[in-house]
């Protein structure tokens, strides 16, 4: 039975600060919308190479480090007390650095610090997304995991043409041009694109769009697999789920008898198991002891992982697994800026990587997510509700 799907779409929208007179006599090499329909990858273009291959493995402990840092924010951001977490770390690391590349100067050095990637060279990080996005999208029989991007760019603007071949050549974007003017039109343009992207999933992400936008840096991700070991549906019963000391609610509550990988960690006082899909991804879940999701949150670092990983054994387990869904809508400007991105969303921008005649700078990066049941590439933590249950 097919299942566990999750979709999820990131943006960055950036407005115009200043208009610049075009420089005379100067060709910068800018495509106006005319042209970007014609800028999608190439089926014949090469596979990247193993120097793609060492530089994707070289963001991997960077790109785990930016997400605790990032789930630590979120977790103590007022919105999000007493409420489900859920985001993709990849997802928005990818976008960043999507974005990094139109960026210069302290621009870029902040978007590269907050991420990590302070030590490594650009072709570095383009390189591993590249080779790591070839990847996800081998999809097997059992289970589906891609992902991609998108540029809509405001009619007759002019972009630096390396931006838009380095983000279609390593980010396997699609760039297309939309009518700013007319914000709902270009609204529902863009949201057809994301729909497309995230199978109809994400239908509605992007609305309320200032007409002087010139730019919409779109990340997507789509995830579709199956339980390597399935649950019995008729074994699905009622059952309480305690959200908190406080609060215990119903749901639908799954069941399954079964050898699992396995940990228990008594210095964390936590419990750590693997629930895989078929192929090679699996699910962990982290489940601290009562009452210590606090000291958890506040502890967990990429360490943890490679220490519970490597602890693991099989042991037959009786294992309850309530049935969710979240959606979640996210806008990450604050905690970028509290990480150390703020010229992005500055008059002080430098995309000049993007355009030089206009003076641009990020309005908003948001997040938007949809997920049926838990499934990868994803960090979440579950504070049931009763809203929440589906």
């Amino acid at each position: 039975m097919w299942g566990k799907m999750y979709y999820s779409a990131i943006a960055a929208l950036l407005v115009a600060t200043t208009w610049a007179a075009p420089h005379e006599g100067h060709d910068h090499g800018g495509h106006t919308a005319e042209h970007h329909h014609h800028l999608h990858h190439g089926k014949d273009e090469p596979h990247p190479g193993h120097n793609g291959d060492d530089a994707c493995h070289l963001l991997a402990p960077h790109n785990a480090d930016f997400a605790f840092s990032l789930y630590k924010k979120l977790a103590l951001h007022p919105d999000a007390q007493g409420k489900n977490i859920f985001f993709s770390p990849v997802g928005i690391s990818m976008a960043l650095s999507m974005l990094a590349v139109g960026a210069k100067g302290s621009t870029l050095s902040q978007i590269y610090s907050s991420l990590g990637y302070s030590g490594l060279q650009a072709q570095q990080v383009n390189e591993g997304y590249e080779h790591l996005i070839h990847m996800l999208g081998h999809s097997q029989d059992a289970m589906q995991l891609e992902a991609g991007a998108g540029v809509a760019i405001r009619e007759g603007f002019k972009v630096v043409d390396q931006f838009l071949k380095d983000v279609q050549h390593y980010y396997k974007s699609e760039a297309f041009s939309v009518d700013f003017s007319k914000p709902e039109i270009a609204a529902e343009e863009i949201n057809k694109f994301i729909a497309k992207k995230t199978n109809d999933k994400i239908t509605n992400m992007v609305k309320d769009l200032d007409p002087s936008m010139v730019m919409i840096l779109i990340n997507y991700m789509y995830f579709r697999g199956k339980w390597d070991k399935p649950f019995d549906a008729q074994l699905t019963h009622k059952a309480d789920f305690k959200v908190d000391k406080d609060t215990t609610v119903q749901v639908d509550m799954m069941k399954r008898t079964g050898r699992y990988d396995i940990y228990q960690d008594p210095a964390n006082q936590t419990t750590v198991m693997m629930v895989p899909y078929k192929g090679n991804t699996s699910m962990m879940i982290i489940l601290p002891d009562d009452g210590k999701m606090k000291e958890l949150e506040e502890s967990i670092c990429r360490h943890h992982l490679k220490n519970w990983h490597d602890k693991l054994f099989r042991s037959s387990v009786d294992l309850f697994m309530p049935k969710f869904s979240i959606s979640a809508t996210s806008k990450l400007n604050d905690i970028l800026e509290d990480m150390g991105v703020t010229d992005a969303f500055s008059d002080t921008a430098d995309f000049s990587g993007m355009t030089e005649e206009v003076k641009v700078k990020v309005s908003q990066v948001r997040v938007d997510l949809f997920l049926p049941l838990v499934a990868p590439p994803m960090v979440a933590r579950l504070k049931y509700s009763e809203n929440s249950t589906k």
